[in-house]
């Protein structure tokens, strides 16, 4: 009886460990496709796609700044002008 007791724990404990197995599997599948596996993965994209939109809002915001001072420059240019 012993015997059969400790043989249902063998098998119980097999069964987990091919369970932990299979999803330790799973995870190391998906860390592969989010940093890649000797080519980029996911997270390198993804951070390339942040670079890229940070380069595009300096940009815009380079573009509001001259925007701003052409415009700051014209009003005083008409303000100088404009009869008293």
């Amino acid at each position: 009886m012993k015997q059969n007791l400790g043989t249902s724990r063998m098998d119980m404990m097999s069964t987990f460990e091919a369970q932990v197995l299979a999803d330790l599997s799973v995870v190391k599948s998906q860390m592969a496709s989010l940093l890649g596996d000797g080519q980029p993965g996911r997270l390198s994209l993804l951070e390339e796609r942040v670079e890229r939109h940070e380069l595009s809002v300096q940009r815009v915001k380079g573009f509001a700044g001259a925007f701003g001072l052409l415009f700051t420059l014209l009003q005083l240019i008409v303000e100088w002008l404009r009869p008293r």
